[in-house]
């Protein structure tokens, strides 16, 4: 099972450093390694039900546990965090007026899967933080293995949330069963593979297949087939999103009517952000560049991470406008750095 895994993080341009080797070794340590896990849960009563993997972003977390459940001979059900609470809300509401509804859905669950993955845990609003940490106790409890990735350690999660108190309690539940374990290597795989694919050729096409094709690679859980996102309770369109990353075409989001606090917020809210799809701007469209001005210099400021896809068009001519000259030329300068390692790393 550990050659598996470390041939699948190979065939993914992953070598595995000191600390995901560290990791895959306690993985195999903890592990329900066959069939007879529930008799064995059973008998042996073995300490820990549940894996809790945090650490910071590209570290190779969803990577290395999907190869891992993988080669596990068992039931296994695969949810995003997000895919996963909406799916329990919508349960909930099919059980309206059914007494302790919970335990009708963890009893479903259960006899479902042996094992379930849960990606990107992250716990935001009152809805969500009374019920997920109660569920996850009535998982274990009915000898559902649990497999969580995050990038937050469980005390740190929903801080400052309303009635956090009840939260903490059933995580601190929760822990007794979990292992809790840090992935801290220093190698920021995600960032590193972004970076290395060379789209600063001059006169490169890049179709929306190869690009597709390099978020696929470094994110489990991009729903090409969404086209919008909201931010600030207005809808916005895009090429493809998820919990942490957004895919955007230059043209069309930059021709909607948005501005400096959905920008503010997108900033705020993602971790890596794709353009596409630019067009030569004028001061005929002199809103475009506007907007995709105040824009860069708002992500900038926060350090925001962008991959930019200029293909054909030389981004130091994006404009030819006399309107916005002064403040494209701040933003250019900024373009440049952008780009760079130094900035991106």
């Amino acid at each position: 099972m550990l050659q598996n895994i470390i041939d699948n993080l190979k065939n993914q341009g992953i070598e595995p450093d000191l600390a995901q080797s560290n990791l895959i070794e306690e993985l195999n340590n903890t592990s329900p390694k066959n069939n007879t896990f529930i008799n064995k849960i059973k008998k042996n009563k073995p300490s820990f039900k549940s894996f809790y993997l945090w650490g910071d972003v590209g570290r190779g977390k969803t990577v290395i546990l999907k190869s891992f459940i993988k080669n596990l001979d068992l039931k296994v059900i695969d949810f995003h965090y997000i895919d996963f609470m909406q799916s329990i809300h919508n349960e909930l509401s099919s059980l309206s007026g059914k007494k302790n509804p919970l335990d009708h859905i963890a009893k479903s669950l259960s006899k479902k899967s042996e094992v379930i993955f849960i990606d990107e845990f992250q716990v935001e609003d009152i809805a969500d933080a009374m019920i997920v940490g109660n569920l996850l106790n009535q998982l274990i409890e009915r000898n559902v293995f649990l497999y969580i990735t995050s990038n937050a350690h469980p005390n740190e999660l929903y801080k400052d949330g309303l009635q956090r108190k009840k939260f903490q309690d059933s995580m601190k539940l929760f822990q007794k069963h979990a292992r809790v374990y840090e992935l801290d290597g220093d190698k920021d795989y995600r960032t590193r593979n972004i970076v290395n694919f060379n789209n600063y050729t001059k006169n490169k096409i890049y179709k929306d297949s190869e690009i597709a094709s390099l978020i696929e690679t470094n994110y489990q859980n991009v729903d090409f087939k969404i086209k919008t996102f909201q931010v600030n309770d207005r809808v916005f369109s895009c090429k493809a999103k998820c919990n942490n990353f957004l895919w955007l075409s230059f043209y069309n989001f930059f021709n909607e009517p948005n501005g400096n606090k959905d920008f503010i917020k997108i900033s705020e809210n993602v971790d890596w952000i794709f353009i596409s799809e630019f067009r030569h701007c004028d001061d005929e469209t002199a809103d475009i560049m506007r907007r995709f001005i105040s824009f860069i210099d708002i992500c900038y400021r926060d350090q925001t991470k962008i991959k930019f896809f200029f293909n054909d068009i030389d981004y130091e001519n994006l404009y030819s406008g006399v309107k916005l000259k002064i403040l494209w030329e701040r933003c250019c300068s900024r373009l440049i750095e952008m780009q760079t390692k130094e900035y991106l790393i």
